[in-house]
């Protein structure tokens, strides 16, 4: 079996951003050379995530508005973790939302859905931060 591993960044300007990130996942399968196995998409950092649904602009903006919804920046200055960091809203989201998503491969292309994208979700951008694409398969 083989294995292979890469690391891709991320900065953005906007405090919440949702980026599909499927093209650049679809290369790195491609430089793996793995035909058949599984792909692994997996945020580095606490305050973002990665997902998989359906690319429209209205679905996405629906998304950001849930999680504001249910953890709602207002309420910021009454988390506890915001004593330190003032970013617990963000950290909230990353539960909410999950680390990663696991994705088979089937003869070099991943199986995704007619309409599944992979997406990053970062909720505390203005800075650096990486996800790892790990490929493990024949």
């Amino acid at each position: 079996m083989k294995s292979y591993r890469t690391y891709l960044s991320f900065e953005f300007e906007e405090k919440e951003t949702i980026k599909n990130i499927t093209n650049h996942v679809r290369m790195v399968l491609e430089e793996s050379g793995i035909r058949e196995g599984v792909i692994t998409v997996s945020s580095l950092h606490t305050t973002s995530s990665i997902f998989i649904n359906d690319d429209e602009e209205g679905l996405i903006r629906d998304t950001l508005e849930f999680l504001e919804q249910i953890i709602p920046e207002q309420k910021a200055p009454y988390y506890w973790h915001n004593k330190s960091d003032k970013d617990a809203p963000a950290h909230l989201k990353r539960n909410i939302i999950g680390r990663s998503e696991l994705i088979s491969v089937t003869e070099g292309d991943m199986d995704l859905g007619h309409w599944e994208q992979i997406f990053y979700a970062d909720f505390n951008g203005k800075r650096m931060k990486k996800i790892c694409i790990k490929i493990m398969g024949e």
